[in-house]
């Protein structure tokens, strides 16, 4: 918690204040499963509902992937 100027707490939740946390981090790695795919034609898996965009992949596979971005709604990850 932080305590704001008047004196009030309220929640923070790391990183830009704006909102909980992404699920996942750039550089580690995680097991999915791919349930879309996305209009450039990569794979979409969720954690937590959360977005990851995984190229080369296809409806149903399920790889072990390797988080390279992680953006405030989404994040880019690749097959390990």
């Amino acid at each position: 918690m932080v305590q704001s100027l008047y004196g009030n707490d309220r929640a923070y939740f790391g990183g830009s204040g704006f909102g909980p946390s992404a699920p996942v981090e750039a550089g580690k790695e995680y097991d999915v499963e791919i349930e879309d795919i996305s209009k450039r034609g990569d794979g979409i898996a969720r954690i937590e509902g959360f977005v990851i965009f995984v190229p080369e992949t296809g409806v149903g596979d399920h790889a072990t992937i390797l988080v390279d971005k992680v953006m405030q709604r989404f994040a880019v990850a690749h097959k390990v």
